[in-house]
């Protein structure tokens, strides 16, 4: 159905900073205005991109056939080569927002649903739009399925899994009798195997919008949100019990309220809540100036958090920096409690549009040795020569600038938008973002580079063990070449307890007979490399 292409080309850079090298570029072609809304970066280092299209191609053949957006995956290697490609459709448009990368191995989706019970949604609607969840193996073959939703209308936009291995869902809800605004931020955790455990709505007296979620490394949750919305006066928690029926949701699971308690500086500003492991509000702190600010990435840092967006504010609020033209990139240092760190910005002339960030850690995780931010700048009046090109921009662990530079690839069309940048564990970079020749038919558009700048921070080993500590399932990586190596896993006292041979760079193991404690895992391999490395079971 839809054509795809590779090709090798370069980097446009300024700054007098060498051009990068584009190991490969993936066109996903389409006569339709498709969504690109994430790509999600595999255990094993493939990658999933996923969005929305309307099949107009009728690539699923009779009932399954629809006229409305479906979700829509594809799925690549590490050499960009297409491994499986699927659609999840119901009866009308549903939108796939975000995607989470599992432990256990494949994915959840989550997105905004407006179809009933039909082709591949299995239940039917709570009224309105709802939150439509979808667990995928790693194949793209479905696990399980949930719609979550009330009377109102609800839409899903961020989902992660926490350390017990469920899963917060965060999304918002409009005019609803159980929130305190237009729209609010609605917050499921749920387990494992998709079962509610609590529901919780935040929110202002107007509009409030939720636009990212990380985990934490507590197991809880960090939330970035839009805010539009003054402060409500005189209320607190509210208890769920208290509540009758008809206030509850259409699921067994009470919903609890948290209004919110700090006031907006100005017409837009970053609101952020910080949730601990039960889905509990442990603290939220509000960052703004006169103007519109809004909030678009978190990142998570050695000893705290990175929030950032795009700022039209002068210095004014709790703003300490101003703007150049246009809108400006506006990024904040938090620590772990939610207190400010530092505050920058940065300009690439027009409207400047962050999409995407990652921090480059230490190997013992103890410092942050820098940011790599992406987006893309709209052109508002006068056509800069960069406008509607992806860019990156990367800074030390202080924020303080040291070059960026913008990605063409293969080609340039009249208008393209990142929509989500990932660095790798080599030191590679995943953009992917949309590219329209014509308005209303937006091509997907995913980039693989090869930085060298970025490759020399990135720690180097031999052997990795991710995510360590584990609960059930760790992925071991070979980095040297081998074409057979025996996995050994040995307790402290030197007891063999497992011998897998493979020809993989990553592994899967199992972990779940361990007791919680230390363990060795040896690598050898036929070329008589050896490596060593420590396993802690939770």
């Amino acid at each position: 159905m839809k054509k795809i292409y590779l090709s090798t080309c370069t980097v446009c850079t300024i700054l007098g900073v060498s051009a990068q090298n584009v190991l490969w570029q993936k066109d996903i072609k389409s006569s339709t205005q498709d969504f690109l809304s994430q790509v999600t970066t595999t255990i094993d280092q493939q990658y999933l991109i996923t969005g929305s299209s309307i099949q107009s191609d009728k690539a699923q053949q009779g009932s399954k056939q629809n006229n409305g957006y479906d979700f829509h995956l594809v799925k690549l290697n590490k050499q960009g080569e297409e491994v499986w490609e699927k659609y999840f459709s119901g009866n009308n448009h549903d939108y796939l927002s975000a995607t989470v990368s599992t432990q256990e191995g494949g994915f959840l989706l989550a997105g905004t649903s407006y179809s009933g019970k039909g082709l591949d949604k299995k239940e039917d609607s709570r009224g309105g739009s709802d939150i439509w969840l979808i667990r995928i193996s790693e194949s793209g073959d479905e696990i399980w399925q949930k719609t979550l939703g009330t009377s109102s209308d609800e839409e899903a936009k961020a989902v992660i899994q926490s350390t017990d291995l469920g899963f917060f869902v965060a999304g918002n809800v409009q005019n609803s009798s159980q929130g305190y605004g237009s729209k609010d931020v609605w917050i499921t955790r749920l387990d494992k195997d998709g079962k509610e455990l609590s529901q919780l709505i935040v929110g202002g007296k107007g509009l409030d919008e939720v636009e990212k979620m990380i985990p934490t490394k507590d197991g809880g949750a960090l939330l970035g949100i839009y805010s539009r919305s003054s402060e409500v006066q005189g209320s607190g928690l509210r208890n769920p019990e208290s509540k009758s029926s008809d206030e509850r949701s259409v699921s067994s699971t009470a919903i609890s309220q948290m209004p919110k308690a700090s006031s907006n500086f100005g017409e837009g500003d970053y609101w952020i809540i910080k949730l601990d492991k039960n889905g509990k509000v442990e603290w939220e702190k509000n960052f703004g100036g006169k103007g519109d600010d809004h909030i678009r990435t978190l990142s998570l840092t050695s000893n705290g958090y990175i929030i950032g967006g795009e700022s039209r504010s002068e210095r004014s609020g709790n703003k300490t920096v101003g703007i150049e033209e246009g809108t400006d990139l506006w990024l904040i240092s938090l620590n772990e409690r939610g207190d400010e760190q530092w505050q920058k910005s940065y300009n690439f002339k027009n409207r400047d549009i962050l999409m995407g960030a990652s921090v480059i850690h230490s190997g013992d995780d103890k410092s942050s040795k820098g940011i790599l931010l992406g987006g893309y700048t709209q052109a508002e009046g006068r056509i800069e020569k960069d406008d509607e090109t992806f860019w990156m921009l990367y800074l030390d662990g202080n924020g303080n600038e040291q070059w960026r530079k913008h990605v063409s690839g293969e080609s340039r069309q009249k208008e393209e938008r990142l929509s989500d940048l990932k660095l790798n564990r080599d030191g590679s970079i995943i953009l992917a973002g949309t590219s329209a020749k014509d308005l209303g038919k937006e091509n997907w558009k995913i980039v693989k580079l090869g930085d060298k700048q970025v490759n020399d921070l990135i720690e180097k080993y031999d052997i990795k063990i991710y995510p360590n500590p584990v609960s059930d399932y760790a992925y071991i990586e070979i980095r040297f070449d081998f074409k057979e190596a025996d996995i050994m896993l040995y307790d402290m006292s030197g007891r063999q307890l497992q011998n897998l041979k493979t020809k993989n760079r990553v592994t899967k193991i199992n972990t779940q007979a361990l007791v919680q404690g230390a363990y060795l895992v040896t690598i050898k391999t036929d070329n008589n490399k050896t490596a060593n490395a420590k396993l802690i079971k939770k």
